[in-house]
């Protein structure tokens, strides 16, 4: 399937490099411009990336914090360069490890450009932590007094057109004859506020999930692989994407969470994408 003209989002066939590495800049599609005058710059990416959205596999991957490019209008948020390279400015590893899945799998991947210090496209909106004035104890000086007009630009440039893209690729497939899963595709820490986190991978559920079920009987049953059911988070009222996308249509769907230093680089990417593809298509 091509891309439609009117929806937001870059289409791309080539397996991606790290986000952070995001400097070719797409054309802004008419979504964009619609905002682009109030925080977009003619220069800056465009917020979504579509990989392989023709891909034969049922699963469709997501993955909210892939990026961490900052609209220019913004300058750096007022955050230091060395906390934009930490956890709290996107999920390390993630986008490059939802990009080899993508490949091994044949999957369409939909994932999110800018940093979640801008706007968190895993929050409702409204949420507070939509736009974080302080994360993890760094503040965030750009997000302190923000208008109720500030953020409604950051949600209409940003926020929106990420889900109107998710919503667009799982309408066409609605018509297939064997319904999509979402896998949405998270990383975290290796230890938050003091405390070791001992899990290599998480999946988070609703308790409602049979393809998260499969996954965490065949996880546990690796030797060696410390997996976490509903750690080192839960599925919550403050989540969105699954919510809204794959709860909100009866689909099934994976929430995968996995340790930040397992997948920080190309190697480990690498790993970590072969065990997961070998356990989707089982």
């Amino acid at each position: 399937m091509l891309a439609q003209p009117d929806r937001p989002g870059v289409t791309v066939s080539r397996e991606m490099s790290d986000p952070k590495n995001l400097h070719v800049l797409p054309q802004m599609n008419a979504a964009s411009r619609q905002t682009v005058s109030r925080l977009l710059s003619p220069g800056d990416p465009d917020p979504v990336i579509v990989q392989n959205e023709g891909g034969s596999s049922s699963h469709v991957l997501v993955c909210d914090h892939a990026g961490r490019e900052i609209p220019a209008r913004l300058g750096r948020l007022g955050v230091a360069e060395p906390d934009l390279e930490r956890h709290i400015a996107w999920d390390i590893g993630a986008g490059g490890l939802a990009s080899k899945l993508s490949v091994a799998l044949d999957a369409c991947l939909v994932r999110q450009v800018y940093s979640r210090l801008v706007i968190d496209c895993n929050r409702w909106p409204g949420q507070g932590d939509l736009v974080p004035p302080i994360s993890d104890g760094t503040p965030v000086p750009a997000n302190a007094s923000l208008t109720a007009r500030d953020v409604q630009d950051r949600i209409d440039a940003i926020h929106s057109p990420y889900h109107a893209r998710i919503a667009a690729v799982l309408d066409d497939r609605a018509s297939e004859p064997r319904p999509a899963t979402v896998v949405s595709v998270h990383s975290f820490t290796p230890a938050m506020n003091g405390a070791d986190r001992p899990w290599h991978v998480g999946v988070l559920h609703g308790g409602d999930s049979p393809l998260s079920r499969r996954m965490l009987t065949m996880l546990m049953a690796e030797d060696g692989l410390v997996v976490g059911d509903n750690q080192p988070y839960a599925l919550c009222e403050t989540d969105y994407t699954v919510p809204r996308h794959a709860q909100g249509r009866g689909l099934d769907y994976l929430e995968l969470e996995v340790r930040q230093d397992l997948i920080a680089d190309e190697a480990g990417q690498a790993r970590m994408a072969a065990l997961l593809t070998k356990m989707l298509q089982a």
